[in-house]
Formats: C-alpha cells, structure tokens, sequence
C-alpha cells in the first residue's frame, strides 16, 4: 500500500474529528458566544449540508487542478477556516467557518478517494479506501472524546486550534509525497465535466449510491441517540455513555478494515449481501432487547462493525463503479454518505416521540429498505425464464 495513502488518512482523521467534536461543545459555545443551545446544535447541520452540496461542487471546481494542488488547496481552507473558528467572537462568523470548513472537507474526502483509488490499483481499491476512511473511525474512537475532554479543560477554542494544528504534518507530507498525477504514468485527456456527470446515469451506480446513504442513514440514526439508550433504557449512568460510544468506535474500526478487503475479493455482492441481512438482524435484536446491558453493549460494538464493513465496502464499489469519472467518483460517494448522515439523525428524531428506542427501530427500517431495493434490483435484472431457455 503506497504511504501516500496513510498520510491521506491522517488529514481525515483530522477533518472527522472536525465534524463531529462539537457534539461535545454545544453547551460551552452557546455559553461563549450568547446563543441558544439549539443555535449552537445547528452548527453540526450547516457542516452536514455543507459535505453534501460540497462533495460534487467542490470535485468540479478543482477538475484540472493536479491531485496534489487540489489537496493541499482544500487543507489548507480547512486550517484556516479553524484558525478564524478559534478566534472569532462573533456566532455568524463561527457558522460560516462550518460552512466553509465542510465545503473544504467534501472536496478533500472526494479527491483523496480517487487519488488513492488510481494510486491503489483496481485489485487493492476496497484496501485504500478502507485505510483513507479509518480516519473517521479513528476520529471517533480518540479525536471526538479528546475535543470534548480539551474543551472542557480550557474553553471550547481549543479543539478548533487542535485540529488546526493536526492538519500541519499532513499539509508537509502531501506536498512532499502526493504526486501531480494520480498515477506514475503520462497524463490522459482530461475527462469533460459532462462526461463525468453522464456517469451517474449507470443503473449500477446509482444503486451502490442509495444503498450506501440508505445504511449510513440507518448508521448514524442510531449512533446519533445512543446516549439515551444507555441511560433510559438500559438503565445504565451517564458515565457509560462515553465507554459505549467508544465501543461503537471501535467496533466501526474493525468493520472499515473487514469492509475494505471484502470490497477487493471476487464475490464481494454475495458476501454484503449476507453481511447486510445479518445487520438488519442485529438492529432488529438490539431494539427488542436494549433494555439488557448486555446485550446492549455487544450489540453496538457489533452493529458498529457490522455498519462500517457494508459502509466502507459500498464506497469502494462505487468507485469501481464510477470509473470514466476520476474526480467526480468520490464526490458521488461523498455525497451520498453523507445524504444518509444527514437524513439519518432527523428521521430517528421525529421518530422519538414513539419511545426512547424508536431510533433503533429507525434504523432497522432503513436497512430492511435497502435489502428490498436490492433484491428487487436483483429480480428485475434476472432474464424472464422463457427467455433464458431458449
């Protein structure tokens, strides 16, 4: 695997801790900036619908810029969107650095997976892309409890310049290590916008597309309510919830690694499909029996595991999927990703009025959706018998 590719994964890992550490800072922000918590809270949504709109925007703006160029270009927005973030006073000014911060996020994630998918190879994609997106595990598991626990010690500033200075060493070892072409080979004539946009139109792609934002929904659905699953239906105290959320961590840890080797083996299709139906099984379980610790617990390290495989394994599909669009392809992975990280939380919300484990039910619903739309996809490509003998 070329270094290029680690490296890569320490940027994300970076801009995922970005992403999600202020689930941590909502109280100390609306207390610094004189706002209201649910003003603070929709700081987490302008990033979320920044990634989406940013993903494809981001990719066509940067086309015939060089991997590299465009890499660094969109850090080093990222940097200094968190330096302004850091030292504003201003809550305006702090929401438009999210804005800007995800935009530059989108386009890095969307150039980085095709970067490392030609640098990769077809036969190692699933491999590259599973080491790229174990930054956001690894974000998860000790990026997002380190924001909290340093706002804590010195006010909610200091993660906005941790991650500041995170983004340091991977700006040096971009510049010195990412060649200007994806590949040590002579350059190709640059692929046209709308070509790149026609590629959408492959049934197969739009598929992989719906199913990867039908199960990230079904994902951060339920990581989104977590905490008062533990706490209101389980039964357990509030000091479990960062152990339990650090146990979904390194479950998703696991499941990015499984994903990606799985994405690169023949016969992938039968083992996600057997993968996502054991998925559905495990929400469906873990929603009848939330109220068992026990239970409770292995069912987020393996729901975690379970969702990031299928996850991580449906990215790298896509990009195999997507081939005649060199940038564009992680765009559309990008976005649909996160299409589902943004439905995902809003449905299992509205759905709380039902009960505290409605999230989980949520979830199981949307995984039961995707194994539908893919076994009707399956019968629908399926020859008619009559035609098969002949």
């Amino acid at each position: 695997m070329p270094v290029v590719v680690y490296l890569l994964a320490l940027a994300v890992f970076a801009q995922g801790t970005s992403e999600f550490m202020l689930a941590g800072l909502v109280p100390e922000i609306a207390a610094g900036l004189s706002v209201s918590v649910p003003a603070a809270g929709s700081l987490t949504s302008a990033y979320a619908v920044g990634m989406i709109v940013g993903a494809p925007a981001m990719a066509l703006l940067s086309r015939r810029w060089s991997p590299r160029a465009a890499l660094l270009g969109f850090l080093t927005a990222f940097l200094l969107a968190h330096v302004i973030a850091a030292t504003t006073g201003t809550y305006a000014v702090l929401a438009g650095t999210r804005v800007v911060a995800a935009l530059a996020n989108a386009g890095f994630l969307a150039v980085a997976l095709g970067t490392v998918a030609a640098l990769a190879g077809p036969r190692a994609t699933g491999r590259a892309t599973s080491v790229v997106l174990g930054g956001v595990t690894v974000a998860c598991i000790a990026g997002v409890p380190g924001g909290a626990w340093l706002g804590q010690l010195w006010g909610w500033r200091a993660p906005f310049w941790a991650v500041a200075v995170a983004c340091v060493p991977a700006l040096v070892a971009i510049a010195r290590t990412v060649p200007r072409r994806a590949a040590d080979r002579p350059e190709e004539a640059p692929t046209s916008a709308r070509a790149e946009l026609a590629v959408l139109r492959r049934p197969r792609l739009r598929l992989i597309l719906l199913l990867g934002a039908l199960l990230n929904a079904a994902t951060f659905g339920a990581f989104t309510y977590l905490a008062p699953i533990v706490t209101d239906v389980a039964g357990l105290g509030e000091g479990w919830v960062p152990p339990v959320l650090a146990l979904f961590g390194l479950g998703a840890c696991a499941g990015v690694t499984a994903g990606g080797r799985i994405a690169d083996r023949p016969g992938a299709g039968r083992t996600l499909a057997a993968l996502t139906t054991a998925l559905l099984t495990g929400w469906v379980l873990t929603a009848l029996l939330a109220h068992r610790p026990a239970v409770l617990l292995a069912g987020v390290a393996v729901q975690g595991a379970l969702s990031f495989a299928v996850g991580s394994a449906l990215i790298a599909r896509s990009l195999q999927a997507a081939t005649g669009a060199p940038r564009l392809a992680g765009a559309y992975a990008t976005a649909a990703m996160n299409v589902g990280a943004a439905a995902g939380p809003w449905l299992a919300g509205a759905a709380l009025t039902a009960g505290d484990r409605s999230p989980l039910w949520v979830s199981a619903a949307l995984v039961a959706a995707a194994v539908a739309t893919a076994a009707g996809r399956q019968r629908l490509s399926r020859p008619p018998r009559c035609a098969a003998r002949r």
